[in-house]
């Protein structure tokens, strides 16, 4: 299936907050900010969906509703601003808008617009293991869900944590799935998301490391008008837009005890509390939760509460590090090599002997997601192959091109276009690059003030930075 696309027509800045987690979802993007470079987007790249800010500097929204309306095959336009009044979304309606949101963008919400069939969801995220089966054998989603998991490996661990989840799927009892960060467990919960009752419902996850007390709670439960500064309009909660579907709590043993209690009566009674709000509210959600912390000694250490871990924990699931499978690690990088080989448009290296000793030595401290990295990264050094352990790139400083000649022509490079010939549209994954460097540049370095420029939190700024380090480039 292929990848899903969307465009964007809004300054940079009003969207990029949205960015990881679009990347996360597997979904390819575009960003224009004016009438022209949406038009020829659309033309060239046939989005989904095209969400549009109501007014740029010498352009509005009018004029690209004007445009759709006149062409029956346009994507559906979504209008989203900081503020606004219900004439103007009547208003907006009445020229063809699909909807009219109040900011900020959240996943949920643009995953609904996007057509059923052939969902971002299709695409594995990026950092986590697109896999369930050994021998590469595809076992379809139930429910006309059409997804082909593919789990790469076939050691024995593997094949038994994949065996217990196969025969839970379709329960609703609590999943904890635990292992070192990268292992996959994200992967392996969407995995049992999709092989239950309820795969054609929705599937959300909520990093609850990513967000402080009091905006998890209102990120998982919602909140009512008013509930606090700044809460202009009621939000639905995680749970609520989860409902029928399954919920993730990604990194569980991340939430505060506080918090802990008002989950452990929503696991007990299935009801949640918006944060505000005077009446409960049912929900039907199945929940999964990973952690990549020892739980059992954190509940001993008093940071996370003993019986929410026995709620949680009706069936664990214990990921095993890629450094204690073998030869899986093997079957893995050809995976990668192949799936970025397809992505790039390049041809399929060989692999040199000393490489794969290589890959069976190394202990992998940042599992599944750095081999992944890691193969990435080979496909784009090694051309035509064939691939040597030089171009995992684990010393950047050792590294030295075929031809040293021709990587000095090609620094004499021409100026960046400017005017009306510059580019208005450009990949999502080069717009985030840019926009991550331009802060830091213009923070000195400063990564708690360029993640607030961004509207991002600082550990996903600090993972970013870490991914283009890998790259070698040189980052503030």
């Amino acid at each position: 299936m292929s990848t899903k696309t969307i465009l964007f027509v809004a300054e940079p800045q009003a969207v990029s907050g949205i960015f990881p987690t679009l990347k996360e979802a597997g979904l390819q993007a575009g960003l224009a900010d004016n009438l022209n470079g949406a038009l020829q987007f659309v033309r060239k790249s046939a989005p989904a969906a095209v969400f549009c800010r109501p007014r740029l500097q010498g352009f509005t929204a009018e004029k690209l509703l004007a445009e759709a309306q006149a062409d029956p095959g346009f994507p559906p336009v979504v209008i989203f601003s900081r503020g606004g009044t219900a004439d103007e979304a009547q208003r907006y309606m009445e020229l063809g808008a699909h909807d009219f949101w109040l900011e900020p963008l959240v996943y949920e919400k643009i995953q609904a617009v996007l057509p059923r069939s052939n969902t971002p969801r299709d695409v594995a995220p990026r950092g986590a293991v697109d896999e369930p089966e050994p021998a590469a054998r595809p076992a379809s989603a139930p429910n006309g869900g059409g997804k082909s998991f593919q789990i790469i490996g076939k050691h024995p661990a593997v094949l038994r944590v994949l065996a217990l989840a196969r025969q839970v799927a379709r329960s609703k009892a609590t999943v904890l799935i635990s292992g070192d960060s990268g292992t996959g467990k994200e992967m392996f919960a969407r995995f049992l998301h999709h092989h239950s009752d309820r795969a054609d419902r929705p599937f959300v996850a909520v990093n609850c490391a990513a967000l402080p007390e009091h905006l998890l709670e209102s990120e998982l439960f919602g909140h009512e008008k008013g509930a606090f500064t700044g809460a202009i309009n009621r939000k639905l909660g995680k749970f609520e837009l989860a409902s029928g579907g399954t919920i993730l709590l990604d990194e569980v043993t991340e939430m505060d005890l506080g918090l802990q209690a008002k989950l452990l009566r929503v696991l007990q009674e299935g009801e949640i509390d918006r944060v505000g709000g005077v009446e409960t509210v049912g929900v039907d959600v199945r929940v999964l939760a990973t952690t990549n912390r020892d739980i059992e000694q954190t509940v001993q250490e008093g940071k996370f509460r003993q019986d929410l871990f026995y709620r949680l924990n009706v069936i664990p699931l214990r990921l095993p590090a890629l450094r204690d499978r073998g030869e899986d690690a093997l079957l893995l990088a050809d995976f990668f090599v192949a799936k970025y080989c397809a992505a790039y448009s390049m041809p399929r290296p060989p692999f040199a002997d000393e490489a794969r000793q290589w890959l069976l030595e190394y202990d992998w401290p940042g599992n599944v997601r750095e081999l992944q990295n890691l193969m990435e990264r080979a496909v784009l050094l090694a051309g035509s192959g064939p691939v040597t352990s030089a171009h995992f790139l684990m010393d950047p400083d050792a590294w030295q091109p075929e031809s040293l000649e021709a990587a000095a022509a090609e620094t004499d490079v021409a100026p960046p276009e400017t005017g009306d010939e510059a580019l208005s549209v450009m990949p999502l994954h080069e717009m985030e690059k840019r926009l991550v460097l331009k802060s830091l540049n213009e923070t000195g370095g400063n990564r708690t003030q360029a993640a607030e420029l961004l509207g991002i939190s600082v550990r996903t700024l600090r993972n970013k930075i870490n991914e283009y380090k890998q790259l070698g480039l040189t980052v503030p």
